[in-house]
């Protein structure tokens, strides 16, 4: 695994894939990838016009895969309702969801729901998404060859915490406490999913990956939107010092997609220094990340605010989207 390149990935010809946040950044280099081994894109990004852009860049390349575009607002879950409602009616297969879209370490501001905005995008909007296309993954999806939901994270979920007193920073906010908990949501998410997957028998598996210090567009808004040209000058000078490329920091995201040794429940990224660069390798996350009694009330919490119930039994036998609100309200 050492040496594994996105030229390694295995031939994807006739298989669906959705991935959020494909106009720029590492979204766009997974997109550019999976087009580039066959298979059939689908671009769902908040801005339609640079999703077009982006399609149009790698379409350049004559890749032997197809790629479409559906708007996909994650900070509004009206928006992701019609998303996966128009991805429905064109399409009747999704081999992989690949939850990638997020925004890091910006001031508060809230989405359209009313959550944190680092909460309700990098979480509950991708918490959502994979409700909604959830019958299409388990239609697709097989024993010998289950459909897979990847879903990104990062390596500050370490200093993550889940504060269910104030999850949406409404009395004390910190920009990177909020990342850093998104984060932890992220991982928590994905590795319940695999374990309400695998209760239910269904053949979808759930992973989760990170991609190191990776420059990308991510790390320009924050301080875009703080309107702090140093902090916006500082953090092009660390990319460029310290980051890998994009292409480079899509690599553990693409193995978690593709690779046919992977298991559900299982975490990847770079294998280098302190994880920040290199190739792809299995990894162990946080201990809190493997918290089965939080990532079980998160996920209640997110039925109850996204209004997206899961029907799943959970990992103790129970139907959670039944017992979501009750569990809440007992929490």
């Amino acid at each position: 695994m050492t040496d594994w390149t996105a030229a390694d990935m295995p031939d994807q010809t006739g298989r669906r894939v959705v991935v959020t946040g494909a106009n720029t950044g590492l979204g766009k280099e997974a997109a550019r990838a999976f087009a580039a081994k066959g298979a059939d894109v689908v671009l769902a990004c908040r801005s339609v016009e640079r999703a077009e852009a982006a399609k149009a860049d790698i379409e350049a390349e004559r890749p032997s895969g197809s790629l479409t575009v559906l708007e996909l607002d994650l900070a509004d879950l009206d928006s992701v309702r019609s998303f996966a409602d128009a991805f429905t009616d064109e399409f009747d297969d999704l081999h992989v969801l690949a939850n990638n879209a997020g925004v890091m370490a910006i001031p508060r501001r809230e989405t359209a729901d009313g959550f944190e905005t680092q909460f309700g995008v990098n979480h509950l909007g991708h918490f959502a998404l994979t409700g909604h296309l959830l019958d299409d993954l388990r239609e697709t999806g097989s024993g010998d060859d289950p459909a897979r939901v990847v879903t990104m994270s990062s390596g500050i979920h370490e200093r993550g915490r889940i504060d269910f007193e104030d999850l949406h920073g409404e009395r004390s906010y910190d920009k990177w406490d909020a990342y850093a908990q998104s984060k932890l949501a992220n991982l928590l998410f994905a590795y319940e999913l695999d374990r309400r997957l695998d209760a239910a028998d269904a053949p979808v598996e759930s992973v989760a990956a990170h991609p190191g210090y990776a420059a990308t567009d991510l790390q320009r808004r924050g301080p875009e939107m703080m309107g702090s040209t140093l902090r916006k000058l500082g953090m092009r000078v660390a990319n460029a010092v310290f980051a890998q490329s994009a292409e480079q920091g899509a690599l553990p995201f693409l193995y978690a997609a593709t690779m046919p040794d992977i298991s559900g429940g299982e975490y990847y990224g770079p294998g280098g220094f302190a994880n920040m660069r290199g190739a792809p390798e299995r990894q162990r996350s946080s201990k809190r990340s493997y918290e089965e009694g939080t990532a079980y009330r998160l996920w209640s919490v997110s039925e109850e605010g996204t209004g997206v119930a899961y029907e799943l039994p959970d990992a103790r036998g129970e139907t959670a989207s039944g017992d979501a609100a009750g569990a809440a309200a007992d929490d």
